[in-house]
């Protein structure tokens, strides 16, 4: 039977739960289990963490914009170093994936919701508390956690009562995290389209589909290593403790078993995205489906064997150090297939530049030159001078900032019509991409120079021949700042008040996908009944 839409988004004849049916006030979204209230309920929470973060970020480079000691002292600078750093993975970059993953993933595939609706409102709300717990650790006795995102023991064995609230945290976000990506793989694996097979399927339902496995393999990883850290400090076991017969290098292998992993998982969606915003913006097909799929599954398959690369410093016998070296160059062969890919799409493509193509084209010129750093870090014998240094900072900002935060800016532009049913600003959201753009370059690029010349990282004060680049680097960073909250107000706060000139069905002409076969706004039920689908799996057979 072929499907007809009715303007509801509907297949016609079936109302039998139609939009007029949604919860109203509070109820909407504390009980919400419609996978595009729960989707924008983790970007509203993934923008306030990354407004949190960002403060703690501000607050380092104020103290930062000349040598001495000016705004906090340097026990409070490693609380805000490290608290900034969790509150931005797990806080900001994950959760607002995830937002994406609701809110695309069963429109992409054809499906009518989430798999497990009732576990996709349980893994959001749990991460609410688990924030305040990480935020409202600053009022802790002893102040907030300061051993570096990166938790290394000893110095965990020897926090205050915070880094209990800390570990909690963690297991809570991990929990969330689990749940969110089963209900990711049992979604696609059970719901697509008939006529969707795995290799019709859109790059980001791809790409999230391997996010969601790298997941599950690796946040128990975590969960282990931050156990034993517990353990270590209440109930007598040494596991990280020397004089009992532990090793706190163990916990540097365990950590970045996970932390190798996690790098990928919050970039692999951004690839996703940007696999959707250059083909409708070049006006072209993407070039080499396949092989992007293929190059997706090996980034994660790889990630898996390069952990030690963040510990050439810790003793490692040449032969590790060799080993992991290659490995780590190996990953960049699946990567550079990425780019080459996006820019085939590009090459003879009728191009325009409307804000989601800026910032993809921004993405793919930006998160390039973090990768060639990251190349450079690769190689142990160079790494054993930039170990720890400023020139990690820059390079892992460019592909985390550069990288995962611009591709979900892209995003947004490309999406957020079909979500609100308004078009958004386009002069504004070019003003975002340029100060964004300038300011993000003039805060990290002089870092690489820092870390050059011998600055380490986590410092509260440093010498005066570190000064100027220092005094560049924090100027821009507030820059950066406010164009985020530009960007919130007067981009998002508008288009959620319907202000602005509304969006048709299909706001991009050459936009592909089962998502610009609903209205827009997308209505609060879509495919009640499973679409029928043309030979490319992209459009509905009316």
């Amino acid at each position: 039977m072929s499907a007809v839409l009715d303007p509801h988004g509907h297949v016609a004849g079936d109302h039998g739960h139609d939009d007029h049916h949604a919860p109203t006030g509070w109820r909407r979204w504390v009980f919400a289990t419609n996978h595009k209230d729960i989707g924008t309920l983790y970007l509203l929470f993934a923008f306030a963490m990354l407004m949190v973060g960002g403060v703690l970020a501000l607050l380092i480079r104020a103290e930062l914009f000349e040598p001495g000691l000016q705004v906090v002292n340097p026990e409070l600078f490693n609380q805000l170093t490290t608290m900034h750093g969790l509150i931005m993975v797990f806080g900001a970059i994950m959760p607002a994936f995830v937002g994406f993953a609701n809110w695309m993933i069963p429109l992409q595939i054809g499906a009518s919701d989430m798999a497990f609706a009732r576990m996709n409102n349980f893994s959001f709300w749990l991460m609410i508390p688990a924030a305040v717990m990480l935020a409202g650790s600053f009022f802790m006795p002893g102040g907030a956690p300061a051993a570096g995102w990166t938790l290394y023991a000893p110095l965990t064995l020897q926090m205050g009562p915070s880094m209990d609230a800390g570990i909690f945290a963690m297991h809570i976000l991990g929990a969330s995290s689990i749940m969110g990506s089963i209900n990711i793989i049992v979604t696609i694996l059970n719901m697509r389209a008939p006529g969707m097979t795995l290799m019709k399927m859109p790059m980001f339902v791809w790409t999230w589909l391997i996010t969601a496995y790298l997941l599950i393999a690796v946040m128990p990883v975590l969960a282990g290593a931050i156990t034993m850290t517990l353990t270590d400090r209440h109930f007598g076991t040494t596991f990280f403790n020397p004089a009992g017969g532990g090793d706190p290098v163990m916990y540097q292998h365990i950590f970045w078993f996970f932390g190798h992993p996690e790098v990928y998982i919050m970039i692999l969606p951004a690839f996703g995205i940007v696999s959707h915003v250059v083909p409708a913006f070049s006006r072209k097909k993407l070039f080499g489906y396949a092989s992007m799929v293929y190059a997706t599954a090996s980034i994660a398959i790889l990630s898996f064997i390069v952990w030690a690369h963040h510990m050439y410093a810790t003793g490692m016998p040449v032969t590790g150090q060799l080993f992991f070296m290659y490995a780590t160059m190996l990953i960049s062969v699946p990567t550079g297939v990425k780019v080459f890919n996006w820019i085939a799409t590009m090459w003879k493509g009728s191009m325009t530049f409307e804000s989601p193509m800026l910032w993809a084209v921004g993405f793919i010129f930006v998160f390039t030159m973090g990768g060639f750093t990251g190349l450079i870090c690769s190689m142990a014998p160079i790494d054993m001078q930039i170990q720890d240094t400023y020139y990690v900072v820059a390079h892992f900002h460019y592909v985390l900032v550069a990288g995962s935060l611009f591709a979900m800016f892209s995003g947004f532009y490309y999406w957020a019509p079909k979500w609100t049913g308004v078009m958004y600003n386009e002069t504004r959201g070019k003003i975002h991409f340029w100060w964004s753009m300038i300011s993000f370059n003039i805060t990290f690029f002089p870092m690489h120079f820092l870390g050059l010349a011998g600055m380490p990282r986590r410092y509260a004060d440093y010498p005066m021949q570190f000064a100027d680049f220092n005094a560049v680097a924090s100027v821009g960073a507030f820059f950066f700042g406010f164009a985020q909250v530009y960007f919130f107000l007067f981009v998002v706060v508008p288009m959620m008040r319907g202000h602005g000139q509304k969006a048709s069905q299909r706001p991009w002409e050459a936009a592909e996908g089962l998502e610009w076969e609903v209205p827009s706004p997308a209505p609060f039920h879509t495919f009640e009944t499973p679409p029928k689908l043309d030979a490319t799996a992209t459009k509905v057979v009316a």
